[in-house]
Formats: structure tokens, sequence, C-alpha cells
């Protein structure tokens, strides 16, 4: 009875983020910190969420009837403790038969089961994938990243959208604009061009301007030029 009662509280802290030091169990693959050494800084919110999450599923492979070694661990083993912890499930899920089946805001209380949410459950997942191979396990051999886990996954979450008449959409990650190109400044022809447009002028018996006009300054700066030419 005592187990039993711990095994609840092991599994209620999981989905719930709220366990003690003493219902998490056994502490496993966790080093004890040494003696005189400084404290350590305060873990974030999902670095012990995700702790917790590992011990307890570390405790269920100890409590496993045979004990089963996190090396032997397959996806149907973490489906199994998946369904264990719809036992322990907050979520009101209507059954087809239900008047209630697909009511998000039934006005009245009924007999559906109780199971776990999909985002817990999903959430759990990615914290536990992420501990798996924070702790030494590869991930083409991570059981949480299994295939049979994802669809079950999604099973969940598309029974608990039409029985809760709840659409679960993932959110759309915002994508930054793709940057803007420089304007290009005005820039001059190269000589190329330049040497093309005055053999251009030259061809059509047109005087180029440029050495029009410093013809035009030569004859204002010597008016006797023309005279003397003459």
């Amino acid at each position: 009875m005592q187990q039993q009662q711990q095994q609840q509280q092991v599994a209620t802290a999981v989905v719930d983020g709220s366990s003690s030091s003493s219902a998490s169990g056994g502490r496993m693959m966790e080093p004890s910190p040494a003696a005189g050494a400084a404290a350590p800084a305060p873990m974030s919110r999902y670095e012990s969420q995700k702790r917790r999450d590992w011990n307890t599923f570390g405790q269920y492979l100890k409590n496993h009837r045979p004990p089963l070694a996190l090396s032997k661990c397959s996806g149907a083993h973490v489906l199994e403790f998946l369904r264990y912890l719809d036992q322990f499930g907050k979520t009101k899920v209507h059954v087809p038969q239900c008047p209630f089946f697909g009511h998000p805001h039934p006005p009245a209380p009924c007999a559906c089961p109780l199971r776990q949410a999909w985002g817990s459950l999903d959430a759990l997942i990615g914290r536990l994938r992420a501990a798996y191979e924070e702790h030494g396990g590869k991930p083409e051999s991570n059981p949480f990243g299994a295939r049979a886990v994802r669809l079950y996954l999604r099973e969940v979450r598309d029974l608990q959208s039409k029985a809760r008449g709840i659409a679960y959409e993932k959110k759309k990650r915002k994508r930054p604009p793709p940057p803007q190109p420089p304007q290009q400044q005005l820039q001059q022809p190269p000589p190329v061009q330049q040497q093309h447009h005055q053999q251009a002028l030259h061809l059509s018996g047109m005087p180029d301007p440029a050495s029009a006009s410093v013809s035009y300054m030569i004859q204002s700066l010597n008016p006797n030029l023309n005279h003397n030419q003459t």
C-alpha cells in the first residue's frame, strides 16, 4: 500500500511539476555533490522539471516487472509509461456516447474518464528525450523519439481534440523578413562607354559638349586667336 502511494506521488509530480525530494524516488544517474563544494546555481523551472521527470522514469523502470535497464528500453516501454500515467490524469475526455462529446464547456458533470492532457504528455516526452541524450544516450537509439511514440501522441491529440471540442494548433514561427538589397547609387558610365559616345558624336558631325566648352574657354581667354589665324 505504501509503495502504491509513493508511485502515485511520483507520477503526479511528472505532470503537475510539484514534487519533493521524498516523492521523486531514487536518483538515477545523478552524482552526489562533493563535500565543501560551492553551492550550484539555481536551476531553471524547465531544468528542474526535466530532472524530476528523468528520476521518475528511472524509478518506473526499477519498479517494472521484471526490472528494466535503460539500455533495453524501447518505444514500446515508453508507451507503457504514458498509459500508466493516464490513471493520474485530471483532464476529462468524453467518450463518443457522451452527450457532451465535442462540447468545450460541458454544462453538467459526466462519468467520462480522466486522462493526461495531450499538451502535458507532449511536453513530458520532449523533456525526457532531451534528458536521455544528456545522460549519454545516442539520438538514433532514443526511445522517446521513436516513431511509435510520435504516432501515439498524434492519436491522443486528435482524440482529445474531437472529444473536448478544442482545436490543437501548433504556433507557427514568424519568419524574419528577407533583407532588403542595398540601394544602388548612380554611377558614372565606364570609360569604354564614354569613348563610344564620343565616337558616335564624331561620326554624326556634332561637337562633343566637353571639347566644345573647352574651345569656348580658350577663345574667351585669347580673343585675338581667331584674328591671327585668319
